[in-house]
């Protein structure tokens, strides 16, 4: 999606918020590709399908689990569009009620979901959501039209581009840090997959995973920093504890695959409702989409439905089509997919690279952003090798001027008078719920830290 960012800005925002949001569910799938095939996910949420996915491969059943995810996605993304066709328009009209401090309280929640990005250093990942809120200061100050933080470089005067941040910190860095691999030079591809329909006993197996994985992929993919990731892992422990066998499980059992693909595709949907609704990310791939609507000049949130119909339901529209599309393109190509496979990374990486160069300049046909982009790629690969996450600051770079405009325009309508933030109930109850989440996190590195010194202390 960071590569791609930039071939949506010719477009119209109708195209272009289609083509993003389909490669986002789209991915859901082709990351099962590598995971059955050779024991590499092609994809995050598409981890834990390696541990039976990967075992079928290897007793011939490539094919059953290939299609058992196919249809799985195209359940449970079905269901969850469904669910969000009918869902959103609820929230849409609660959502009505908002004004700037409603909208404060809402972003400062959003960013609390650093909490849930995090999988190291909670106070790294704070650090870097700071940086973030840095960069997304970098320009013209909305409300005085003062400078801010420019260097004196006109380039900066309207700040720092999504496309070239986003596209160096997931885009460049990850080509630098796959180039120090060297496990995808010995992949070996099988040349044929066969028998990709599941039979009857695959499907007896697979229906009870497949109701549950859709069920809880969409409720899951709705929370902060849930998304297809935490449902299929989710989806997965379910599953296994749920079995009359769950020592089948790892060693290529159907519904270890056929449970987390369906809800990781279902999550999707979900995670839809809250930026289409309310106007917040739940995830950092939301996070990117969201940035595609403000650079098409669309706010998304409970005038999206009023102000721009077309873009609203076109993208419902292209996630049933999409849903269909899965099946047509992925169970009859999986053989043009392995082929793919089996370019030389010597070749793929370049050629994504110069994918980047060529998308980043042709925003705004300026060296400049080439160059943002190396240098936010190089920070990238810099914060993975010393175990920084650059998601935060994509979270809090695309959250903070909204954050900030809000917060500026709550105090211009109380003249100056901060408890607007508290006598309002939606604006307190948003930024109670911040605070709260925080402070039970931090109590909780707290407690953990504590005991571990008293442990050391007894040992001592």
């Amino acid at each position: 999606m960071a590569i791609l960012l930039p071939a949506t800005f010719g477009s119209t925002p109708v195209a272009g918020i289609i083509m993003l949001a389909g490669i986002y569910y789209g991915a859901m799938y082709g990351g099962t590709i590598t995971s059955v095939l050779v024991n590499i996910p092609g994809e995050a949420a598409s981890c834990i399908t390696c541990l039976d996915g990967y075992q079928m491969a290897r007793r011939g059943r490539a094919g059953p689990a290939l299609g058992i995810s196919a249809f799985g996605s195209f359940i449970g993304g079905t269901f969850s569009i469904i669910a969000l066709t009918f869902t959103v328009f609820i929230l849409s009209e609660v959502a009505l009620m908002f004004g700037p401090p409603e909208y404060f309280g809402l972003m400062c929640m959003g960013l609390t979901i650093i909490v849930y990005l995090v999988k190291g250093s909670l106070m790294k990942a704070i650090m870097m959501a700071l940086v973030g809120l840095f960069l997304g200061c970098v320009g013209t100050d909305v409300i005085t039209g003062t400078l801010r933080f420019t260097l004196g470089l006109p380039e900066l005067y309207d700040g720092v581009g999504i496309a070239p941040v986003a596209m160096g910190l997931f885009g460049v860095s990850e080509v630098l840090r796959n180039i120090e691999k060297t496990e995808l030079q010995s992949i070996t591809v099988p040349t044929k997959v066969k028998n990709i329909l599941p039979n009857r006993e695959d499907w007896k197996k697979s229906a009870g995973p497949i109701g549950r994985g859709s069920v809880l992929g969409f409720l899951l993919g709705i929370l902060p920093g849930g998304g297809a990731i935490l449902s299929s892992f989710v989806s997965y422990s379910l599953e296994k504890r749920l079995s009359k066998h769950p020592e089948r499980f790892g060693r290529g059992a159907i519904e270890g695959v056929a449970g987390p693909e369906t809800a990781n595709n279902a999550a999707t949907g979900g995670a839809f409702i809250p930026l289409l609704a309310l106007g917040i990310p739940p995830n950092v791939i939301m996070a990117l989409l969201l940035g595609a609507f403000l650079v098409h000049g669309i706010t998304p949130g409970p005038l999206l439905m009023k102000q721009h119909p077309d873009v609203f339901f076109g993208t419902i529209a292209s996630m049933y089509v999409g849903n269909g599309l899965l099946l047509i393109l992925n169970i009859p190509l999986i053989g043009l997919w392995i082929k793919v496979l089996k370019i030389p990374p010597r070749i793929l990486y370049p050629l994504i690279f110069l994918f980047t160069l060529i998308g980043v300049y042709s925003v705004r046909n300026m060296v400049f952003d080439i160059y943002i982009m190396l240098f936010f790629g190089v920070v990238g690969y810099v914060l993975k090798k010393y175990e920084y996450e650059e998601a935060p600051i994509l979270l809090g770079f695309i959250l903070g001027p909204i954050l900030e405009q809000a917060f500026r325009q709550s105090l211009v309508m109380s003249y100056g008078d901060l408890t607007i933030f508290i006598t309002r109930p939606i604006a307190a109850t948003t930024i109670a719920l911040s605070i709260a989440l925080l402070g039970s996190t931090l109590f909780g590195i707290f407690k953990n830290a504590r005991r571990q010194v008293v442990e050391k202390l007894d040992d001592e």
